[in-house]
């Protein structure tokens, strides 16, 4: 009776805090599961004017259409590398950035660059592609300009197939690397400062101190920087990518998010954009399912 009771009055007090949860679940089944029944599009042949239930089922007929699609592979080739280097340049740099940050004696000059660092990633991609645009711009672009100061030809970096990716590379790494290293830098704290005092003692230089105590310190966490980001692996960036890119730079810069753009929303190709999007969906799974698993197996780090 007194365990009843117990558990009645323990519902009672937590009752407002499942009520104050009950605004996100209801965002989540809404946006989140609701939304799933339209992944059946992708194996009907779908015709707006019938709906959902009325149009043709045809199995995988649009999975075998789109894997013929001419410019598919070069699409999923081009996601992928570019994924992946972010994905590096979003562990080094960071890291680099928090070894510096944390030799800077001054309290006020290292707070100072933390903040100055930080407030690119709170800008959005629209505001960003004007800045980029105007700044990598051939003619008047002040890089182009300081370029040609030194007897260097324009470089159209928004139109050239060789020189979008890596910009797109550099300008995601340039806005986020700042927020990333704050994980970096909570990571360096928790390093027993004893270990640097005996390193001394025994005649270690700074450099000797990063290599042997810093970077074994902090290598669990880029360990699960890393295979977290894997799970991200097919997402190249839409938002910025679909900013700056154009037609010019489809063979180097097309990522799977703006194929199913230009598929679903310009041409109006639902069935095709929507099977595009449930592999992408699909493999990112697998990416997600296999990076927890190599964090759990390598840097001890569960869920659940």
């Amino acid at each position: 009776m007194n365990k009843n009771l117990r558990r009645k009055d323990r519902l009672l007090r937590e009752l407002p805090l499942h009520f104050m949860l009950l605004p996100a679940i209801i965002l989540v089944a809404v946006y989140s599961y609701g939304s799933m029944i339209g992944t059946v599009i992708a194996f009907q042949k779908f015709i707006p004017a019938n709906g959902l239930f009325g149009s043709d089922w045809i199995g995988f007929s649009n999975f075998r259409n789109l894997f013929t699609m001419p410019n598919i592979w070069q699409v999923l080739r081009n996601t992928v590398a570019i994924s992946l280097f972010k994905m590096a340049g979003g562990v080094i740099v960071p890291v680099v950035f928090a070894l510096l940050l944390n030799e800077v004696a001054s309290r006020f000059a290292k707070r100072s660059l933390q903040t100055i660092v930080y407030l690119p990633n709170f800008l959005s991609w629209v505001i960003l592609a004007g800045i980029f645009t105007d700044i990598l711009s051939p003619g008047t672009g002040i890089i182009n300009m300081l370029l040609g100061k030194i007897g260097i030809q324009p470089i159209f970096f928004l139109g050239s197939q060789t020189w979008f990716p890596i910009t797109m590379v550099l300008t995601d790494i340039w806005k986020t690397f700042g927020f990333n290293s704050v994980i970096y830098l909570a990571a360096l704290t928790s390093i027993d400062p004893s270990l640097y005092e005996s390193a001394e003692i025994d005649g270690a230089g700074r450099w000797k101190q990063t290599l042997h105590i810093t970077l074994p310190g902090i290598l669990s966490t880029m360990v699960l920087m890393t295979v977290l980001a894997m799970g991200n692996i097919l997402n190249g960036g839409f938002d910025q990518i679909y900013n700056l890119y154009s037609p010019s730079v489809y063979a180097t810069g097309d990522i799977l998010d703006t194929f199913v753009f230009r598929l679903g929303i310009q041409n109006a190709q639902y069935a095709l954009s929507t099977a595009a999007g449930l592999f992408k969906s699909a493999v990112s799974l697998i990416f997600i399912a296999a990076s927890y698993w190599l964090a759990d197996k390598f840097a001890g780090y569960r869920i659940f």
